[in-house]
C-alpha cells in the first residue's frame, strides 16, 4: 500500500480516520504525560523491595473501613482528605522512600505531586493500587495494622 491508496482509503473512511487520528494522540500524551511525571510508578514485588531493603514508608490513603478489610502490612492509613506532607508521620520520613498507595493508583498520583513538591525526594505510587497488590497474591493484614 503506498500513500496515495492511504490517502484515498482515509478519504472514504473519514470517520474512521478520525478515529484513528484521535487514538494515536492520546496515545502518545498519555505517554509523554507518564514520562515527565516526577515520581515514579512501582509493581507490587518491587514494593516488597523498597520496604525490604530500603526502608520504605507505605502509606494507605484508602478510606478507614477499606483499609481495615486488608492493607499491605506495615503500612500507615491516611485519609486522601487529610493527606498534608508536612504531617508529623510523612515529614519524618522524608530521607526514606514513600510509597503510596490506593485503591487503583489515580488518587495515590496526586498525593505523589504533592509530595514532590514538599521536598520528598524518593516517591513511588502502586500501579493499580491494592487491587494489584492482591492480584500478585501478597498478604493482606486486617484491622487497624
Amino acid at each position: 500500500m503506498d500513500f496515495q491508496e492511504l490517502m484515498a482509503f482515509a478519504g472514504r473512511n473519514q470517520m474512521l480516520a478520525l478515529a484513528f487520528v484521535g487514538l494515536t494522540a492520546a496515545i502518545v500524551a498519555t505517554e509523554i504525560a507518564r514520562l515527565l511525571r516526577s515520581y515514579k510508578v512501582v509493581r507490587p514485588a518491587e514494593v516488597t523491595a523498597l520496604v525490604n531493603r530500603d526502608n520504605a514508608l507505605v502509606v494507605d490513603l484508602r478510606a478507614i473501613a477499606d483499609f481495615e478489610k486488608g492493607h499491605i502490612p506495615g503500612s500507615k492509613n491516611v485519609l486522601m482528605s487529610q493527606f498534608d506532607p508536612e504531617n508529623k508521620r510523612l515529614a519524618s520520613a522524608r530521607a526514606l522512600p514513600v510509597v503510596l498507595v490506593c485503591k487503583t493508583g489515580q488518587s495515590a498520583g496526586e498525593a505523589a505531586k504533592r509530595l514532590k513538591k514538599a521536598g520528598f525526594e524518593r516517591v513511588f505510587v502502586l500501579d493499580g493500587g491494592i487491587g494489584s497488590w492482591q492480584q500478585a497474591d501478597l498478604p493482606l493484614a486486617k484491622g487497624r495494622g
